[in-house]
């Protein structure tokens, strides 16, 4: 097990939830993902990073797989302008590399948003530190676990 997916199955397991990490082999999309693990895409938690302008911090959106980030959405919750988060930015933050950030067991705190899409679902699967395995959880559980502020700041993509 990699010291990424470690990080998450410790922050499980410190906040008392009983889940198992999934392998899925190679998904390089939500869909992908959901139809691995059987679920519909939007219960496919993507967490998206960017960069705050003025802050330089990395902010956390948590997103239903079907849905995207609206960047001037996303700027008018984090309350200053978004750009692009680098890889250097995201594992310094995260200490994970893109592909499988997970939203939990980070390496230091993150500002957070989560998409309300998500709370409609009794479960809901989400990155455990790699771009390869995810774990299941109720979404009630995961607002605090990630200190995440519910918010709107996405548009469908389709």
């Amino acid at each position: 097990m990699s010291k990424s997916m470690k990080r998450v199955a410790k922050a499980l397991a410190d906040a008392g939830i009983e889940t198992e990490i999934e392998e899925l082999g190679a998904c390089r999309t939500a869909q992908q993902a959901a139809d691995s693990v059987g679920c519909c895409l939007d219960q496919i938690a993507k967490s998206i990073i960017f960069r705050g302008e003025v802050s330089g911090e990395a902010i956390l959106f948590l997103t239903a797989g079907g849905n995207q980030v609206d960047p001037a959405k996303a700027s008018a919750v984090a309350g200053e302008a978004l750009g692009k988060a680098d890889a250097a930015l995201i594992r310094a933050q995260t200490g994970f590399a893109i592909g499988g950030v997970a939203p939990i067991g980070h390496l230091n705190p993150i500002r957070a948003y989560l998409d309300p899409r998500l709370l409609e679902f009794e479960r809901i699967w989400a990155a455990a530190g790699t771009p390869r395995h995810v774990f299941g959880l109720p979404p009630k559980l995961l607002q605090p676990l990630t200190a995440a502020q519910v918010a709107d700041f996405t548009s469908q993509s389709n």
